[in-house]
């Protein structure tokens, strides 16, 4: 059994950090309530390694996306993934939702297209959800399909290729509409399109035309907005789209603009020396809504679980500062396949709440102060003493709180689940 602190130890400790951060004009309970106030979307594909439960005629891959490992215990399908989800859910303290990939359809054994999904083949999820409290997303499958092969979809030159996945995505919004509807507020759909080219195409303009008339004929199909909330994913490269994506981030800037469609951020999706801290208060200067995709690239949009680096420090730093997380939609995207699944879910989570109350304990104010008047000699010097107050202590009462395993002991809980249900697969 790894060690965890008594309830004792906690309260003390607690309690020491709440005279550290008072003192710097920190109110430790007022940033527990404000963590506590902010939902956070785990990804369902971390659970079975991005396969979905579609009925194929033939067996599909690619486009783009591909987890790696073969670590035992996959969710064959949806009653495993839910009860891998709630296990894991068990195991991170907070507001958490679920996002649901399309190719997550439940259609009874029978092969129903994509174009012709309906909320009923969700209807599982749905029930899922309200009994146990979770407000769900969704997202478009535009990847691992016939027609897909080509590398484009949205931006085909095909119309019969490019008619299908408009379909697809319209009758995506329309069950993200009724998630919405089920769960009284607002179901995040993200539109991810993978299309692009391996080697230096010579035409790069006809596909981005096709792709703005291929999204502005989705974004016409009638929606309750109150529901179904868009955002459109920007990349800079993928899988087999080493060398040019049609929908880059200066695409969907451009068209977010002109459209007023909101844009999605993964942390992935940059240069690997380029972080999206900085791009928050430019986008969130114009935007009234940001989704951002919590990753963790390592030399390429590789997905790793998110760890408290200083990326993920960074991100959230900028939406504390510019009073712009409750305008910010987080939600998480990795898939690793060499790791235990429900652990990399809670290592991931775990990780992105603590980067959220990292922030919250910032004496934003002092600092700001201090930059204002020129002193930055003293701002960087308290921001270089604030790494080492005690952000362990407060983290172990939330989780207290919120009565999930303090420190390692979660550890335990994970692996007697894998010998009770997941090595049983």
């Amino acid at each position: 059994m790894l060690a965890s602190p008594t309830r004792e130890q906690i309260e003390r400790n607690y309690e020491a950090a709440q005279v550290q951060y008072k003192a710097l004009g920190v109110d430790t309970d007022t940033a527990l309530a404000r963590l506590n106030e902010t939902p956070i979307s785990l990804h369902c594909w971390q659970g079975d390694d991005v396969r979905g439960f579609e009925v194929k005629e033939v067996a599909v891959g690619g486009g783009g996306i591909m987890a790696t490992g073969n670590y035992p215990g996959a969710a064959r399908n949806g009653d495993e993934l839910r009860k891998d989800a709630a296990k894991a859910f068990s195991l991170i303290p907070g507001q958490l939702r679920f996002n649901i990939h399309a190719i997550y359809a439940e259609t009874s054994g029978k092969r129903v297209d994509r174009d012709l999904l309906t909320i009923d083949h969700f209807s599982k999820w749905v029930e899922w959800g309200k009994a146990n409290g979770v407000k769900l997303d969704f997202n478009t499958s535009l990847f691992a399909h016939p027609l897909a092969n080509s590398g484009f979809t949205l931006a085909s030159a095909d119309d019969k290729v490019r008619h299908f996945w408009v379909r697809h995505a319209i009758a995506c919004r329309r069950i993200a509409e009724a998630m919405g509807r089920a769960q009284r507020g607002p179901c995040i759909i993200n539109h991810w399109v993978p299309d692009g080219a391996k080697d230096t195409p010579v035409d790069r303009w006809s596909p981005r035309r096709r792709l703005v008339k291929s999204l502005d004929e989705i974004f016409a199909a009638p929606v309750d907005r109150d529901f179904c909330r868009d955002f459109v994913e920007c990349k800079l490269f993928g899988i087999g789209s080493e060398d040019y994506v049609v929908g880059s981030h200066e695409f969907y800037l451009g068209y977010g603009a002109k459209r007023g469609i909101n844009i999605c951020l993964d942390m992935g999706h940059f240069h690997p020396t380029e972080t999206i801290a900085d791009k928050l208060s430019a986008i969130l200067t114009f935007s009234d809504s940001v989704l951002l995709h919590v990753s963790r690239g390592v030399r390429w949009d590789s997905d790793h679980v998110v760890l408290l680096n200083d990326d993920v420090k960074n991100v959230f730093h900028e939406l504390v500062r510019g009073h712009a997380l409750g305008k910010t939609c987080i939600a998480l995207d990795f898939f690793d396949a060499s790791i235990n699944r429900i652990g990399a879910w809670v290592i991931g989570t775990r990780c992105a709440l603590k980067g959220i109350l990292n922030a919250l304990l910032e004496p934003t104010g002092m600092l700001q102060e201090m930059e204002a008047k020129g002193d930055l000699t003293a701002k960087l010097a308290m921001v270089e003493e604030l790494k080492t107050l005690p952000l362990g202590a407060v983290w172990d009462m939330h989780c207290l709180k919120r009565d999930v395993p303090v420190g390692p002991a979660w550890i335990d809980e994970m692996k007697r689940y894998e010998t009770d249900v997941l090595r049983q697969r």
